[in-house]
């Protein structure tokens, strides 16, 4: 029995929409399987990226000054860390050595406070702010962590009846996480420019 031509064009177009069927089912395999791996690699990237943000905030110190003997002190601390090194530096117009801050750490006023208080002759009451780079280190298991900030140690004076006047410590601020030698110097000198006007 021969097909006539209605019957053969009808199945051509059956065997036409087969293969449709059939391609349109490879695509749909093909976007699943890209979807799951393009998936995949931003679940990795998203783990690769809170590993580096935990991995970053376990480096990241923030020392707190808390007002300790009276104004004489500043016991520093962060609570992420325990330090096995601290060293505070002045600006080098004071004259004053590097302080080794441990045990505590923390900061002394009677480390610097005669220099600051002859820098800073004149009005009996005062408040400023003392630049000052704070060296830490610490250990996350066997590996050695180190930073080193730029920080203002926030002071005032008061003048004592016949006794001169004395220094009192009243805070602590962050002024940069990346302290080094240069920008200590360039902040003690507007510090200074802006204490003369």
């Amino acid at each position: 029995m021969s097909e006539t031509a209605d019957q053969a064009a009808t199945r051509r177009r059956w065997v036409t929409l087969a293969e449709l069927v059939a391609v349109a089912g490879v695509l749909i395999a093909a976007a699943t399987l890209y979807l799951n791996w393009s998936g995949r690699r931003a679940d990795e990237a998203a783990r690769a990226a809170q590993a580096t943000s935990t991995e970053h905030a376990r480096g990241v110190v923030t020392l707190l000054g808390t007002v300790a003997d009276g104004g004489d002190a500043l016991a520093l601390a962060d609570s992420e860390h325990v330090f096995s090194a601290a060293t505070v530096t002045f600006p080098k117009a004071l004259g004053v050595a590097p302080q080794d801050a441990l045990p505590g750490p923390r900061i002394m006023s009677d480390w610097f406070a005669d220099a600051l208080l002859k820098a800073n002759e004149g009005s009996d009451a005062r408040n400023g702010r003392l630049p000052v780079l704070i060296s830490v280190s610490w250990w996350d298991g066997d590996t050695k962590h180190s930073q080193t900030g730029l920080y203002d140690v926030l002071w005032r004076t008061e003048s004592r009846f016949l006794r001169g006047r004395k220094l009192e410590l009243t805070g602590l601020t962050l002024a940069s996480r990346n302290g080094t030698a240069a920008a200590l110097e360039a902040a003690w000198q507007r510090k200074r420019a802006a204490a003369k006007k």
